[in-house]
């Protein structure tokens, strides 16, 4: 409570995103804080080690989120799906004895179908998780290989079929412009995950990151316009299915939008807990970022000693209106001036020639209170996000 920049009118929702950094394989091109599980460790003891830190950490940092109800619980990584559904039982139990969760708190799990058995779903189902994130990104074998995924076009499925019998909502993960795919290929990509009636589809573009295996050996990827062609067949498959496109990766039927996503977007508050996890948390002069110690090991030692936050910062003033933008201008519905105001703690003046000259551009559009993304905002939504950056 001590005197900062901001006066932030009431603080937004929170959510918790919780870190398994632990992968099968490193996909050539993740630059998630991921890690191969190494031969030789025993795998029980460090995940039941890796629990233990996990909540150490979030004892730690209730003081920072007192009283504040969670509404979206998200166990990301790696492949949370490796871990035993008695660990994650017990990481659920652990942070509903800490934390009050919302009466209809969303509690997601990213899944593999690699490490797909049956009774692994169910197991997850019964210990608290309500929606799945399976990590398909493709049907194809060729396509999979391509990209360094360890399943095939046939756990994939059975995998999405095992997800539809044991949640009653779950979220499905395509990738597009893979290398050698063609418009042909994505459209059938497209449609065997329709069959499947996902209630969730999201679809990313593959972009070679930096520090990947694909940045030192690019692969031969989909030319720029026929990339565009690849989305554009997206977005009307998936509305000829039901599915309609809120985010700019995001397809959903009603009801069943990703909450723990949505709150990002919307510029809410998350606690991020786990090895390399990041967190935004706002007070009432001030909003934070954290950053927790990257090294799954040194994330144990430190975490288990009451030190698990490797960078704290204070967002700037001047940072404000990029960092709400890059999130907000991601919905289809867009944005209010007044949640900009609630969010940021700043006046709509802040952004009065940024909005301007977006709308002269063609890239926003006023629809009573809500400032809008057009499809042309969408198509320029790096240049248009770019409009909030900082002047030097």
């Amino acid at each position: 409570m001590r005197p900062g920049t901001l006066q932030l009118p009431a603080l937004p929702p929170l959510s918790l995103y919780v870190h398994l950094p632990w992968c099968l394989k490193k996909c050539p091109y993740c630059d998630f804080n991921s890690h191969e599980r190494r031969a030789g460790v025993d795998a029980a003891a460090q995940q039941a080690r890796y629990m233990e830190a996990l909540l150490a950490d979030l004892e730690a940092s209730l003081p920072l989120v007192w009283g504040r109800q969670v509404h979206s619980v998200f166990i990301g990584g790696g492949t949370p799906s490796l871990f035993e559904p008695e660990m994650i039982d017990r990481l659920i139990a652990g942070v509903r004895a800490r934390l009050p969760l919302a009466p209809a708190c969303e509690v997601t799990l990213e899944a593999n179908p690699g490490t797909f058995e049956r009774a692994r779903f169910a197991a997850f189902r019964a210990a608290g998780v309500t929606r799945l994130s399976i990590g398909v990104q493709s049907f194809d074998d060729g396509h999979l290989k391509a990209i360094g995924r360890v399943h095939d076009g046939a756990q994939a499925r059975a995998a999405v079929e095992e997800a539809a019998r044991s949640f009653d909502t779950f979220n499905l993960d395509l990738m597009y412009a893979l290398p050698g795919q063609t418009l042909a290929e994505l459209e059938q990509d497209v449609r065997t995950a329709l069959a499947f009636g996902p209630p969730h589809l999201s679809i990313y573009h593959l972009t070679i990151e930096p520090n990947t295996v694909f940045a030192k050996f690019p692969p031969r990827v989909p030319e720029e316009d026929v990339a565009w062609d690849m989305l554009d067949r997206v977005t009307a498959l998936t509305a000829d299915a039901g599915l309609a496109r809120y985010e700019v990766s995001a397809y959903a039927r009603a009801g069943h939008r990703c909450q723990h996503n949505l709150n990002y977007w919307q510029f809410g508050d998350y606690l991020g807990i786990g090895a390399g996890a990041h967190g935004k948390l706002s007070f009432a002069h001030r909003i934070v970022r954290q950053q927790r110690h990257r090294q799954p090991e040194l994330y144990m030692d430190k975490a288990l000693a009451g030190d698990a936050v490797a960078q704290a910062r204070e967002v700037a003033r001047r940072d404000l209106p990029f960092e709400y933008m890059l999130n907000a201008l991601r919905l289809k519905e867009g944005f209010t001036l007044q949640d900009y105001l609630e969010k940021t703690g700043l006046p709509p003046s802040s952004i009065g020639a940024q909005l301007q000259e977006a709308e002269q551009a063609g890239w926003l559009a006023r629809d009573g209170a809500w400032i809008r993304p057009t499809a042309r905002g969408f198509d320029f939504l790096s240049d248009l996000q770019a409009l909030f950056l900082p002047e030097d």
